[in-house]
């Protein structure tokens, strides 16, 4: 009889973990696999396909006319239907994404709950810890507070949304701290730079480490048209689109003011020219030099990372559809060009320029290098002092978090500045 008892209480725990694996999804593999040697495995169970693949920024990418994509590798199928994927290489510390497709179909892997949204895709994520990518992980050092916050804006007509990272201790502090604005790219929104870009861990471990001052740092939404992020405003969950209405037209940058009056007004803020910077990637990159350049008596530093600084007006404007969205938003570039406004600065305007550190940073295989070449030539003719940085990367994400670790000591060195 105990014999029997024993028996059927050893039936009932295997029953029972097996409807709790069901309940609750838990996949019968491990993925990814990251190895001592920091060679990574990727599986996937699929017993009824036909093809799996894998694609992820950590493969080698794929070029074509003007961008280049994440590698795609093809996985190899074992035994139950579980394919499988092992890097031939250790991958170097970094977050990197990936997804799989299965028979053309793009999914994401079961095995992995991290994930992060950018613009309209969904991507796993990991880690390889060690060096600049220890910064990216939450660590045992004093934490920051991040706030989605709302505000009123008369000139876009519109209740919006920002996100606000406060440093550890100003709850309770009573100082007041410099404020650095973090602008998003295109497709980009309030969530972008605080999930994607990892900068509340990266401001925690590098404050904690004294390599940046402790500081507020402002991510706000750079779409005029939104009240805040997909799924976050009055319009519900709509589906997310680069294409939004009013992008880059005027209305947002006119309206900029507004947030930082908000700021200074709400928090313990240096209001002061030597207590404000701004810095941005791509589409944010090329509104922190604008800012920078028009609103010279605001911003102390400026860093801008893989800025669309420019376009080049030959043929930029697409014929076929003058009034189309793109043709509008190029129109724009070409209007506010940043090198533009250097190549015919007048001596006044150059005293401006000289009054703000700038610091110009793009990856040698990004497709905007050669604007932003042209505009670091352009401040060297004009004298004006602008660092200038060409580093191993391309247009990504990858590229964004190392530039944020250099970004966030430079305006510290900044910031006082008289």
């Amino acid at each position: 009889m105990k014999r029997l008892t024993a028996l059927t209480v050893a039936l009932l725990i295997g029953v029972t973990m097996f409807a709790q694996q069901a309940l609750w999804g838990t996949a019968p593999v491990v993925s990814p696999e990251i190895h001592d040697n920091n060679t990574v495995t990727f599986r996937f169970k699929a017993p009824k396909a036909v093809r799996v693949q894998l694609t992820g920024d950590f493969l080698p990418v794929q070029k074509n006319a003007k961008f280049e994509a994440p590698g795609i590798v093809d996985l190899k199928e074992g035994q139950e239907g579980v394919w499988e994927y092992t890097t031939p290489e250790p991958l170097k510390p970094e977050l990197y994404s990936y997804s799989f497709i299965v028979d053309g179909l793009r999914m994401n892997d079961p095995a992995n709950v991290y994930l992060i949204r950018d613009v309209s895709t969904l991507t796993n994520v990991f880690i390889i810890g060690g060096d600049r990518a220890d910064f990216y992980k939450v660590n045992p050092v004093p934490h920051g507070t991040v706030s989605r916050i709302w505000y009123d804006s008369p000139a876009l007509g519109l209740e919006r949304r920002m996100t606000v990272y406060t440093p550890a201790g100003y709850e309770t502090s009573g100082k007041r701290y410099p404020v650095l604005y973090l602008l998003h790219g295109m497709g980009g929104d309030e969530e972008a730079w605080i999930s994607l870009g990892r900068t509340a861990q990266i401001l925690d471990n590098l404050i904690a480490q004294g390599k940046a001052k402790p500081m507020i740092v402002v991510m706000p939404n750079g779409n005029a048209s939104q009240e805040a992020a997909p799924g976050e405003s009055s319009r519900g969950m709509v589906p997310p689109t680069m294409q939004l209405p009013k992008t880059m037209e005027g209305s947002y940058e006119q309206a900029f003011p507004e947030i930082v009056k908000f700021i200074d007004k709400n928090y313990r803020t240096i209001k002061s020219k030597s207590g404000r910077a701004i810095a941005g990637l791509s589409m944010g990159g090329g509104g922190a030099t604008n800012y920078g350049q028009r609103h010279s008596d605001m911003f102390c530093a400026v860093y801008a990372m893989s800025a669309l600084m420019s376009i080049p007006e030959q043929g930029a404007v697409p014929a076929d559809d003058p009034n189309s969205k793109i043709a509008i938003l190029i129109r724009s570039v070409i209007e506010n060009s940043c090198v533009k406004y250097v190549m015919e600065a007048d001596e006044n305007r150059k005293a401006d320029l000289r009054s703000v550190a700038w610091f110009v940073d793009c990856g040698d295989d990004d497709f905007l290098l050669d604007r932003n070449i042209e505009f670091y030539q352009a401040m060297r003719n004009a004298g004006v002092p602008c660092q200038f940085r060409v580093r191993d990367g391309g247009h990504d994400w990858e590229y964004w978090h190392s530039a944020l670790y250099q970004c966030l000591p430079f305006v510290t060195r900044i910031f006082g500045k008289e």
